[in-house]
C-alpha cells in the first residue's frame, strides 16, 4: 500500500482532574496536545524530551491503550481511531508495544512458553502444535534457546526479560511496534545488544518502530526521523541527521547541550536550560517553552507559534517556534 505506514494527525490526550466532595471537573491535564507526524514503513521516527512531557502518554494513545481525546491514527490504511471494540481488536495484531521494565510487563506466574503463546490464542493464530513451533521459533530469533520456555520471568536476568517482551511483540507478526524505553533500565553493555537486535529485526521483518526515550545518543542510533517533544507538543520533527547537526528549537539545541562529550576541545559554550517543565495542569500562555527559553521575545508570551517548515530536497524539517517564522519582527 502507497503512503506512510503510520499516519498521526492532531492527536490529543486530555486527562480530567477531579476535585471536590463531588469529584467534579475542575482542570484538564492536556498530556498530548494538537500531535502529528509520519513514520514510513521499515523505519523508525524517534521520540524524545524530559520525563513528563507525554511521549509514553502519545505512544499509548496511537495504540488505543489510552483512548485519545481527539484527533486521527491511520495505520496502513486503516484509521484506529474510528474502530469499534471488535475491529480495534483484530486490528491490534498489526501493533504491539514494547514496555519499559520487562519484569512489570512479563507475568511472574506464567512460563516463556504461556506468555509467547496467548497473544497466538488471542488472535486465533494456529493450533496448539503451530503455536508450539511458533514460541520455539521465537525464541531463537530473539535469541534465547529453547529451554527457556519452561522457566519463569524472574530467571532471567533483565536483557533476557527485554528479549521475552519483545518476542511477545513479534509474536503475531505485526507492522508497528511502539518501544517504550525499551533499554532504558539496562546496563549499557545490555542496552547495545538489546538495540542490535531490535535493527536486525527491523531490517529482516520490514518493521516500523516509534521508539520513545530521554537518551538522545540512543535515539541517535535507531531512529531515521526524530521528533522532539515538549509539554504534549512536537516543538521539532526532522531526519536524524539533521536535527542533530542542525537543530532548530532552543528546546533541541539545550536536550543536545545536556549530552556529556567526552573530548574537552568539543565542549563549547552550552544552552543550558533553567527551572522545570510548567504543569500541563496551567501550562504558559503564547508559547510553552517561553519560560525556560533563553531566547524568548516578547512576542512568545502571547502568541502561540505556528509551525514552519525548513527543510530541504524534500526532506521536511518543521519547527514550532516563533524565531523562524519570517512573519514575526526580530
Amino acid at each position: 500500500m502507497n503512503g506512510p505506514l503510520l499516519d498521526v494527525r492532531d492527536l490529543t490526550r486530555h486527562f480530567p482532574v477531579r476535585a471536590g466532595l463531588l469529584g467534579r471537573s475542575r482542570q484538564v491535564l492536556r498530556a498530548v496536545d494538537g500531535v502529528s507526524f509520519e513514520l514510513e514503513r521499515g523505519k523508525t521516527f524517534g521520540l524524545v524530551g524530559e520525563s513528563g512531557c507525554g511521549k509514553s502518554t502519545l505512544g499509548r494513545a496511537i495504540l488505543r491503550l489510552h483512548e485519545p481525546t481527539s484527533g486521527r491514527v491511520v495505520l496502513d490504511g486503516t484509521e484506529i481511531t474510528a474502530l469499534g471494540q471488535s475491529a480495534l481488536k483484530r486490528q491490534r495484531k498489526h501493533m504491539q508495544m514494547i514496555f519499559q521494565d520487562p519484569y512489570a510487563s512479563l507475568s511472574p506466574r506464567r512460563t516463556v512458553a504461556r506468555i509467547l503463546d496467548e497473544p497466538l490464542a488471542l488472535h486465533g493464530l494456529g493450533d496448539k502444535a503451530q503455536r508450539n513451533r511458533r514460541v520455539l521459533e521465537l525464541l531463537d530469533i530473539v535469541g534465547l534457546g529453547a529451554t527457556a520456555r519452561h522457566r519463569y520471568p524472574h530467571e532471567f536476568s533483565g536483557g533476557q526479560r527485554q528479549r521475552i517482551g519483545i518476542a511477545r511483540a513479534l509474536a503475531v507478526a505485526p507492522k508497528l511496534i511502539i518501544a517504550d524505553e525499551a533499554v532504558s533500565a539496562l546496563d549499557v553493555s545490555v542496552q547495545s545488544q538489546i538495540l542490535n537486535l531490535l535493527g536486525d529485526l527491523q531490517a529482516e521483518f520490514g518493521l516500523g518502530f516509534v521508539f520513545i526515550s530521554h537518551d538522545l545518543a540512543v535515539v541517535q542510533h535507531v531512529s531515521h526521523a526524530v521528533g522532539v517533544m515538549y509539554l504534549g507538543k512536537l516543538v521539532e520533527t526532522a531526519p536524524v541527521d539533521r536535527i542533530y547537526a542542525m537543530p532548530a528549537h532552543p528546546y533541541t539545541r539545550a536536550l543536545l547541550d545536556a549530552v556529556p562529550v567526552a573530548d574537552p576541545a568539543r565542549r563549547g559554550k552550552r544552552l543550558l536550560l533553567q527551572g522545570e517543565v510548567p504543569s500541563p495542569l496551567t501550562p504558559p500562555s503564547g508559547c510553552p517553552f517561553h519560560t525556560r527559553c533563553p531566547q524568548a521575545m516578547p512576542v512568545c508570551r502571547s502568541r502561540v507559534p505556528r509551525t514552519i517548515d525548513l527543510g530541504q530536497d524534500g526532506r521536511p524539517h518543521r519547527v514550532t517556534c516563533h524565531l523562524h517564522d519570517p512573519d514575526i519582527d526580530h
